[in-house]
């Protein structure tokens, strides 16, 4: 099977006929790789070339960006550009534009050949309708707006609804992705950081705009929350959406309970990161863990976000060489 076939098997709940897809859904921190290169990684790899070299299959993200390069720069992380002294009207003309389209469309271009041969699968990722305000309103002033101006919240997302339409409408007949990646992060340790009726009626309202002409396309749609998702499960599957990522250990997300309660509810993730540098004892625990949940379908294992430096480049050799007997123990 080529890799994106493994890929899209298990999305749909059939197990490929050799191994699961092994792949990092996101890239390594920055210290990770600076700490890897000491160690012996080359130090000219970057992004994908980094999964080539360690035999990972590689999933391929692109979208568009959603700012022109005038767009006003927060003045600090966290920070928003929404304030006593600049208004959505302010920048509004930095966003969203027709430039942008043609960007992304020169994107799915240069992936399709590839694409179409089987050699990766493809993401399309979206920022969502609770990430993409607070980039605006900033973090604090971002949960304050669903109370202080519920209109503008409105405004700003169904500009970004209408926005993903009219992308999706130019890049999906030229390169269709083999999953949508809606970018949210609405959940901590301790479950979602907004009430199941602030949901859905500021983001689960407008994943019912674009839903729908996603699916025409037969594309499967998960949620990227970092957290505890768990409670959240339900809202997302009412609204249409297929699956979550990356299902964080940490924050006590239980990947087996989630199966029985979901059978069918798509997983990514859900390797717990913590165990990566306690060497091949814990590391092939946590695969026991993961196993039966691998073998039902619809989940694919990675790790529950960016590796992080405390992994040795040794012992990230070590989870590769049990993550590949894993994946074949799963079909097998």
């Amino acid at each position: 099977m080529t890799k994106r076939e493994r890929f899209t098997s298990v999305m749909n709940f059939k197990l490929p006929d050799d191994r699961m897809p092994m792949m990092e859904w996101a890239p390594w921190w920055n210290q990770t790789i600076q700490r890897w290169q000491g160690e012996g990684l080359p130090s000219n790899l970057q992004g994908q070339e980094i999964a080539e070299y360690f035999g990972l299959d590689r999933l391929f993200s692109f979208g568009p960006p959603l700012r022109t390069a005038e767009f006003p720069k927060p003045v600090s992380h966290g920070a928003g550009v929404i304030n006593e002294k600049t208004s959505y009207d302010d920048i509004r003309k930095f966003l969203f534009t027709d430039e942008l389209i043609e960007r992304c469309k020169g994107a799915a271009l240069n992936l399709k050949e590839k694409h179409e041969q089987g050699e990766y699968a493809v993401r399309f990722g979206m920022d969502g309708f609770f990430w993409f305000p607070r980039t605006l309103f900033g973090i604090t002033e971002h949960l304050f707006a669903f109370y202080d101006c519920p209109e503008l919240m409105h405004r700003i997302n169904g500009d970004l609804a209408d926005f993903w339409l009219r992308t999706m409408e130019v890049i999906f007949p030229i390169l269709k992705p083999d999953m949508v990646g809606i970018s949210e992060d609405m959940s901590y340790n301790h479950g979602p950081m907004l009430s199941k009726e602030l949901f859905d009626e500021f983001v689960g309202a407008y994943y019912k705009k674009v839903v729908p002409f996603i699916k025409q396309y037969d594309i499967k749609i998960l949620v990227d929350s970092d957290g505890d998702i768990t409670k959240m499960i339900p809202w997302l599957t009412e609204a249409g959406i297929d699956g979550v990522y990356p299902l964080e250990r940490q924050a006590g997300v239980d990947v087996v309970q989630i199966r029985k309660d979901y059978p069918d509810f798509i997983m990514l993730g859900a390797y717990d990161k913590m165990v990566m540098s306690k060497g091949e004892s814990q590391i092939r625990e946590e695969f026991e863990r993961l196993l039966p949940v691998m073998r039902t379908g619809g989940f694919i294992p990675s790790v529950d976000h960016q590796t992080p430096p405390e992994v040795s480049l040794e012992n990230y050799r070590l989870y590769l060489r049990l993550f590949e007997e894993y994946c074949v123990k799963a079909v097998k």
